[in-house]
């Protein structure tokens, strides 16, 4: 294929990227979004395997079997509970992409660079490396603490932020010192100790933050993965890679950014590590009795209401529980009740995970409010029901000061007539804290399986 015809490829594949970035921004047009997507992928791969820079298709096609089976295998095994830890683990692989390609390119003695280009390209080479390898080992931290084989509590190190800037200077430091050895055919040494640094940066980094900011996080390593890959386009002298890179680091950063103001946090403080860091005192004590109720109790208080939230957690996901709720909303709907969904930007393990679930449950797209909208309405609504969520409905977000989450803005179900929250014991939330909305008086505990407790409420309200 002539160059003229891989460029134009190319842009036909980066236009694609866009609409497909453009549907994905709303759930009624996100299906066609992964459309757009899947197919600017398929001409770009097409495009790239026929071009006059690929010289081995023995290797090529090895490649695309192996990595085309991961992903097949991914796609068809992994539940739906697993996709944050999948998304995480999948940035991993472009940082180490980015890293390999790094190296690859400074091995590489074909190229016959001098002067200001020379020193441009191994500045991309070392930019690559540094930004691949923090995004390697955090993503594989991540996923670590998403799949809690890693613990969701952050690791506060004594003096981490002057670690974190030690680690920094050492990394500029060796980009020098880099830069001075490529001159006489040298610089492995430098390149070497600067991704072991970045690996630990990228380790460190993630540790220091806690359970409830983990979503902020995938978004943030989301973009990390971005600029990866266009560091690594800069490297191959690859348009769409650059491109492509691009849209994704700044639709990453972007989403970080405004997952952070919807939590009432500051980006550098979440990466600084975790909620309530700065606190100096000690959370407080939850006290007080719940008061249990039973399926058919709590199937009576949504038959006497009118107006009807249910606010979906990680508890309902790991319980697949979405079907089930669906045809408890459908039935209450057709009794004549008002019925909502309430989500809070940091519900489950990643941005909009709980939005996935429930379009998964074809739960309709104008009965789910983003927290802003709900928050305003509670005053309103009759009951609330809490599927197998904790810290985004937490009250000592608000009025306590030392809990490790005060300051993130929750969905305030308190305020309703009735709150029934389900759960399978009293064990705290994700981020290890207890709940003082367990106690109220107007809060109902229902424990058990979400699914299984869901299927007894659908039983007696047809009863």
């Amino acid at each position: 294929m002539s160059q003229s015809l891989v460029t134009m490829s190319y842009i036909v594949a980066t236009i694609l990227f866009i609409f497909s970035l453009s549907g994905l921004s709303n759930q009624e047009t996100a299906r066609r979004g992964n459309y757009y997507g899947m197919l600017g992928m398929a001409i770009a791969i097409i495009a790239t395997a026929l071009s006059a820079s690929v010289t081995s298709y023995a290797i090529l096609i090895v490649a695309l079997l192996i990595g085309g089976a991961i992903g097949a295998r991914a796609a068809l095994k992994v539940e739906m509970t697993q996709m944050p830890e999948l998304v995480a683990i999948m940035h991993s692989l472009v940082g180490m992409a980015a890293v390999l390609v790094g190296y690859a390119n400074f091995m590489d003695s074909s190229l016959s660079l001098s002067g200001v280009e020379k020193n441009i390209h191994e500045i991309e080479i070392y930019i690559g490396i540094l930004i691949g390898a923090v995004t390697f080992s955090g993503s594989v931290i991540a996923f670590g603490k998403l799949s809690e084989r890693i613990s969701g509590k952050p690791l506060l190190l004594p003096g981490r932020h002057w670690f974190n800037l030690c680690l920094l200077i050492a990394a500029v430091v060796l980009g020098w010192v880099f830069l001075q050895q490529t001159e006489n055919g040298g610089g492995l040494s430098p390149l070497l100790l600067m991704t072991v640094i970045a690996l630990l940066f990228g380790i460190h980094m993630v540790m220091a933050i806690g359970g409830a900011d983990m979503p902020v996080v995938v978004s943030m390593l989301n973009s990390y993965s971005g600029w990866a890959a266009a560091a690594t386009g800069f490297m191959l002298s690859n348009d769409l890679l650059i491109v492509t890179g691009a849209l994704v680091g700044s639709s990453g950063a972007i989403l970080s950014y405004i997952m952070c103001r919807a939590m009432n946090r500051n980006f550098i403080s979440v990466i600084a590590g975790g909620f309530g860091t700065g606190s100096g005192g000690e959370a407080a004590v939850i006290e007080g009795e719940v008061t249990p109720i039973n399926a058919e109790e709590t199937a009576q208080l949504l038959l006497a209401a009118k107006n009807i939230v249910i606010i979906p957690g990680y508890g309902m996901a790991v319980a697949q529980a979405q079907h089930t709720v669906n045809e408890i909303t459908k039935l209450l709907r057709d009794k004549g009740k008002k019925v909502g969904f309430g989500i809070h930007p940091v519900a489950g393990r990643m941005p909009g995970h709980m939005n996935v679930l429930l379009a998964e449950a074809k739960v309709p797209y104008d009965i789910v409010y983003e927290m802003d909208e709900i928050n305003e309405d509670w005053a309103h609504v009759d009951v609330s029901i809490v599927i197998g969520a904790n810290d985004i409905v937490n009250p000592s977000a608000l009025d306590d000061p030392n809990s490790p989450i005060a300051g993130m803005p929750v969905l305030e179900c308190w305020k309703g007539e009735t709150t029934i929250v389900l759960k399978r014991s009293m064990a705290s939330g994700y981020a290890g804290v207890g709940n003082p909305l367990f106690v109220l008086e107007n809060t109902r505990m229902l424990f058990g399986d979400a699914n299984a407790t869901m299927q007894a409420v659908l039983k007696a309200l047809k009863g």
